[in-house]
């Protein structure tokens, strides 16, 4: 199933993921100099017969922009369950998450390897829409999305810092 994914962005439709990860080699070995956050996340919105799941890989070039891409997944359901649908979203980061297998994190971290001395640096991070703050109904299931996401190797952040779940998936869950 996961080989079958599709990803676009406003300037390709129809990615697949060798395609995706093509394109961030290739925006890496741009500037190999550069400090680079590869960062998953994903949003949902609860539709009237269906919840639209989004889930954006961004590579970002600290400083010097970036690249970014997103896959579109629903469920032909309302999901009106907080932890079912927060849970949801982690599940399919994870998934996108395990197509980065070691072999190919490590393609991209031999890219940068020569300019480490230079301030170069590569960080995988899972961006979940959750937040610790007193108001935020998800704060209670922070620590379990967060140690779900550390299992794959990525540095989890939560609201306000997970922007690739609760900003760039965001705006495509509507």
């Amino acid at each position: 199933m996961r080989s079958q994914f599709r990803f676009h962005n406003l300037s390709n439709k129809n990615m697949s993921f060798a395609d995706v990860y093509h394109h961030i080699e290739t925006f890496m070995k741009q500037n190999p100099q550069a400090q680079y956050r590869l960062m998953i996340g994903t949003d949902s919105q609860v539709h009237r017969k269906f919840t639209r799941f989004v889930t954006g890989i961004v590579i970002r070039r600290e400083g010097h922009g970036v690249w970014a891409c997103l896959k579109k997944h629903e469920v032909k359901r309302r999901i009106e369950h907080l932890h079912e649908k927060v849970s949801t979203e982690t599940l399919l980061t994870e998934e996108v998450a395990q197509l980065f297998t070691a072999k190919r994190k490590q393609k991209l971290l031999q890219i940068i390897m020569p300019y480490i001395d230079e301030g170069s640096s590569f960080t995988f991070e899972g961006h979940l829409d959750v937040g610790k703050g007193q108001r935020n109904k998800t704060k209670i299931y922070v620590e379990e999305m967060m140690a779900r996401l550390k299992v794959y190797g990525m540095k989890a952040r939560v609201k306000p810092d997970s922007f690739v779940a609760s900003s760039y998936a965001n705006r495509y869950t509507k």
